[in-house]
């Protein structure tokens, strides 16, 4: 099948070639306006939890009492006390639009608030509220948008927070995030890929398709929100990760087909031979990452579910494009493949090795010695790395996301030092009755002395009843992302509810966050399982085998934990903070395992199936198991190190963020992707191989007779010739 696809697409290259670029070109202008397209805000919330019931009840007849934009006024000179600061702040929010605003507190409408609450302690500062008539996040960034030009001071510093401008805020950065990582990666992955093939016709080929990849993701994204909401902070992960692994497969498949041409082949041949045996490594490796992106689907929250369904079509675009557009551009090269040659320091005076006395197959063979021993080092370093996560503290995204000169972060800590009273620290409290609530008003203020008894909780009081509902507003004084804060919202949603009230419901910051992080730890483990049983039967199918498909899942699984172990560590103690350019919270969010699980373990499984390919290759012609995994690991290490170095690049532009869960994200797969590309693919895969033996690639009869008959092979082609040396230059230039 492989095969007929690069025969079709070299025959039709012209056509092919055509179709990209005026795609290219398409998605250049129509694509790029997905920007404009998310409508479903940033989306973590569980739709089912308690907090997303509160809020709903709080949509209603009740009403909601929270502070969506917090506007803060400062002048280090002059104090509130002074008619120059204190009557322009007024005539500005006096003149601010009401048509979005259900209210506007301040000074002079200081609302349920003592007017002193407004102003600092200092009093160099005061701050005014805002409530908008909607609670929907992107709703409210453009109602904020519409009006925040009207809370200007000319004299006065001015800035923004809460959800409603942390959101904004966040939009704005993501933009510029991913404009800056790609102008960082772009040239840095020239570098590296000259270096690789020491041919700048071979470097451009992989940066082409990514290139047409990474904006072709643009035009699935736009198409993907015509029918359903997709979160507005998956454009990040999604166009990186398409860049990524599109450089990845075309880094393959330009390998395949310069080691056929070296090894004699015709150019047609060459091509058809890359298309069928790299081009179903390919396949494979796509559908891998695809089943763990497709895992994310299990989760209910918007922001996971959208980035699952964006991720699948986008990594099914990588693998259509690295096998329509690739094959027609290789077979336009030619042997010119390795033309307009990179000269390198070295790069001549390097003699030709043979493969049986390569670097990585002495590893190889010396890790397999003692395959036993070797395995239960490897597996204690890994698990070592991952010890540090029994001590995590899971968040959601909040403020503390945005880098620390950012108004929203900003706001809240001078909120939290310099005024009594931190108007974004507020929970709510929905209680709900069979029968009109007014006659219990004495019970639900009972109710409300209890709440405001609870350790962490400075105030408690009931704000409104309306028919059946009653709302008791609550003010906290913890770190909404803390232990204590986790604490204190159990607590007080264990507090019983007054006489004759059905449910009490909880909801606020601190809430949610109990909430989203409750959902995910029900949800990953059945992540995690399918996952593992669909990546299972995909490799069973690759090869054919039942014990390969549950060793390479146990060993991804590892390498994760070291990436889990090393991220909690850095971000949630704070060691590197400084390197890395954050602020540490003591905490680590929540969505972190679940997208780096997704990724991280769809990539492993990619070079995963890379390097089994070439193993099963030699398996198949020698039936030696031993010396089949040590030539196995010596031709792919060169490749899938190069690869991995590639993606490091790509996504350490995540590293690069100026939004701190994606910063971690980038550390994460940067971590998870080096460990999985050398401790696990160059040691403990072969010590493992080494200790199944011939049994690897065992299975059933009756499921040997089946893949025999239905097993997607690499080739029917009769295989490269084994190689004593490396025999050219150009292998010898690629990464060792």
């Amino acid at each position: 099948m492989f095969a007929a696809i690069g025969k079709f697409t070299a025959r039709r290259r012209k056509w092919v070639v055509v179709a990209a670029v005026a795609f290219t070109l398409f998605a250049g202008v129509w694509g790029t306006g997905v920007f404009g397209s998310f409508t479903g805000g940033a989306g973590f919330d569980d739709p089912a939890s308690e907090s997303v019931a509160a809020d709903k009840v709080l949509d209603g007849p009740l009403g909601r009492e929270s502070n969506d934009l917090i506007v803060l006024y400062e002048d280090k000179d002059r104090t509130v006390d002074d008619p120059a600061f204190s009557d322009g702040v007024s005539k500005a929010l006096a003149a601010v639009p009401r048509e979005d605003v259900e209210r506007l507190s301040s000074f002079w409408e200081p609302g349920s608030q003592d007017k002193a609450a407004y102003v600092s302690e200092d009093r160099h500062a005061m701050y005014a509220t805002v409530q908008f008539t909607s609670d929907v996040d992107q709703e409210q960034v453009e109602a904020l948008g519409e009006i925040k030009e009207s809370f200007e001071v000319p004299g006065l510093t001015v800035r923004y927070g809460g959800v409603a401008a942390m959101t904004e805020q966040v939009n704005t950065l993501t933009g510029s995030d991913i404009a800056r990582a790609e102008m960082l990666s772009v040239p840095i992955l020239l570098v590296l890929l000259v270096l690789i093939f020491r041919s700048a016709v071979a470097a451009l080929l992989p940066l082409a398709v990514g290139t047409f990849v990474a904006l072709g993701s643009f035009v699935v994204l736009r198409v993907l929100t015509m029918f359903t909401e997709i979160s507005s902070t998956v454009i990040n992960v999604i166009t990186i990760l398409g860049l990524g692994l599109a450089i990845d497969y075309a880094l393959f498949l330009v390998n395949r087909y310069r080691e056929e041409l070296h090894a004699g082949a015709d150019v047609d041949t060459a091509v058809h031979r890359a298309t069928a045996t790299a081009g179903r490594t390919v396949a494979f490796s796509g559908l891998a990452v695809a089943i763990s992106f497709a895992g994310l689907t299990l989760f209910p929250s918007r922001f996971l579910s959208s980035m699952g369904y964006a991720a699948v079509a986008v990594v099914a675009f990588a693998v259509v494009g690295s096998l329509t557009l690739l094959p027609a551009l290789l077979r336009y090269t030619g042997h010119r493949i390795d033309k307009w040659r990179i000269p390198l320091p070295g790069g001549r005076r390097r003699a030709p090795v043979a493969e049986t006395n390569g670097r990585w197959y002495r590893t190889a063979h010396a890790v397999m010695r003692k395959p036993l021993l070797s395995t239960l080092a490897i597996v204690a370093v890994l698990v070592g790395l991952g010890a540090p996560l029994l001590g995590v503290n899971w968040a959601r995204p909040g403020e503390w996301v945005l880098p620390s000169d950012a108004d929203a972060k900003i706001v809240s800590k001078q909120l939290s030092q310099d005024f009594d009273v931190n108007p974004a620290q507020i929970m709510t409290a929905v209680v709900r009755f069979d029968a009109p609530a007014e006659p219990r008003r004495s019970g639900i203020d009972a109710y409300a002395k209890e709440l405001a008894a609870v350790d962490g909780v400075s105030e408690a009081r009931t704000t409104a009843i309306e028919g059946n509902d009653a709302r008791v507003t609550l003010r906290y004084t913890p770190d909404p992302m803390s232990e204590r804060s986790n604490d204190m919202v159990h607590d007080v949603r264990a507090v019983a509810p007054p006489a004759g009230a059905t449910t009490t419901q909880v909801t606020g910051m601190p809430a949610s966050r109990v909430d989203i992080v409750a959902m995910i730890g029900e949800r990953l483990p059945w992540m995690a399982l399918f996952v593992a049983v669909v990546s299972f039967l995909v490799l069973f199918l690759a090869f054919g085998s039942l014990l390969l498909p549950l060793k390479s899942v146990v060993l991804n699984l590892l390498s994760l934990l070291a990436a889990f172990g090393a991220i909690k560590w850095i971000f949630q103690d704070g060691h590197l903070s400084g390197l890395l350019g954050f602020e540490a919270i003591g905490a680590v969010d929540a969505n972190f395992p679940v997208l780096v699980v997704a990724i991280a373990f769809g990539l492993a499984m990619d070079y995963e199936v890379f390097l089994l390919s070439r193993v099963r290759e030699e398996w198949e012609f020698s039936g030696d198991p031993v010396e089949s995994v040590a030539l196995g690991v010596q031709r792919t290490a060169k490749i899938i190190t190069s690869a991995a170095l590639l993606l490091v690049v790509v996504v350490g532009g995540f590293m690069t963020s100026s939004i701190l869960f994606m910063k971690m994200i980038g550390v994460g797969l940067v971590i998870a992707v080096i460990v999985d590309a050398t401790i696990v693919r160059a040691l403990l895969v072969p010590a493992t191989m080494a200790l199944m033996g011939k049994w690897a690639w065992w299975a059933p009869a009756p499921l040997a007779r089946w893949w025999s008959r239905h097993g997607i092979r690499e080739s029917d082609s009769a295989p490269l010739p084994r190689q004593s040396a490396v025999p050219t230059d150009t292998e010898a230039g690629a990464l060792r």
